[in-house]
């Protein structure tokens, strides 16, 4: 009986022990890094501080760290460099495919209408179908990436039937500027400095060609030891949904000022943004699991991967 007594005293010191540790662990964290791109509701987030007022009561800074596309937001994600941020379709499945410590812990709408191929008007391409044989710029693993993929696609035309000159925004604008490339994919808000600049002929858009989604990202060890901060942060992201919405006429000026990018552009991108977010649904996941299917079969991803495992669990308690 005494050993018993004695090994059950000894279990429930561990236990206790376990538990300190774990909220030691969850007490630790001072400072919440967030990675974000030029436009989206992360940034009228970031303009409203609004992600900083939830967390400042817990002690808890936050820092902003930018990205000019998503493939090296997830490479961010999975050193750990930052702890959430937010991407397309496409990163987080190059990213899982990469064996990347990512999971998705929320999807935002798609932002259809603001992602396109184009090209110059003077352009003798007049449809997605013209593109047989011509130089696409396209910044690899991006949703952009994904948008031709699926336009090449439904037009019968086999990606290995055009070339695609893999480069990021600023280095693909140079590109179509000076005619090294022969139409152009791309996300708000380079398509619409694009459109500004030139306006351009547009063959498609992603609205027209399929349904996706964007993500809200977490590091994977991240979100498991801070689930309370990433329901936080989700919380906070719908507030600066709800404030977009109520005030679509300072989206635009919202964005300009944390991105810099021109105003006229701005305008463009936030006219046409959807801003909300919610939870990773199974018709999402499914919807995702097709991109992931057909990256795999042409070769872009160098596996098969399951995005439900991928997926975070919100703690229910």
């Amino acid at each position: 009986m005494l050993a018993l007594t004695r090994r059950i005293f000894a279990t429930g010191l561990l236990a206790a022990g376990l538990f300190a540790a774990s909220s030691a662990v969850a007490a630790e964290l001072t400072a919440f890094r967030i990675g974000y791109q030029k436009t989206g509701l992360p940034v009228i987030a970031q303009q409203q501080k609004i992600i900083e007022k939830a967390l400042e009561p817990k002690g808890i800074s936050v820092s902003w760290v930018e990205f000019t596309a998503g493939p090296p937001l997830v490479e961010a994600l999975n050193v750990g460099s930052i702890d959430v941020g937010w991407t397309g379709d496409a990163p987080p499945i190059f990213g899982q495919a990469a064996g990347s410590a990512i999971v998705y812990v929320a999807a935002l709408p798609s932002q259809g209408t603001g992602e396109a191929i184009f090209v110059k008007p003077d352009s003798p391409i007049r449809s997605v179908a013209d593109l047989k044989g011509r130089k696409i710029g396209v910044a690899k693993g991006t949703s952009s990436h994904n948008l031709v993929v699926a336009a090449l696609e439904k037009a019968g035309i086999g990606f290995n039937e055009v070339t695609p000159v893999y480069l990021g925004p600023a280095d693909a604008a140079a590109a179509f500027a000076s005619d090294k490339v022969d139409a152009w994919a791309v996300w708000d808000p380079f398509f619409a400095i694009a459109e500004t600049r030139y306006r351009p002929r547009i063959l498609t858009t992603s609205a027209e060609t399929l349904k996706v989604n964007t993500y809200f990202l977490g590091n994977r060890d991240f979100a498991a030891k801070h689930p309370e901060t990433i329901s936080t942060t989700i919380a906070a992201l719908k507030e600066a949904a709800a404030w977009a919405d109520g005030n679509r006429d300072k989206v635009a000026e919202a964005l300009h000022e944390v991105t810099g990018v021109p105003l006229d552009a701005q305008t463009l991108a936030a006219g046409r943004a959807s801003f909300g977010i919610g939870p990773v649904t199974p018709e999402i996941v499914a919807s995702q699991q097709q991109t992931a299917d057909r990256f795999f079969k042409l070769g872009l991803i160098p596996k098969a991967i399951t995005i439900s495992d991928a997926v975070w669990t919100a703690p229910t308690n």
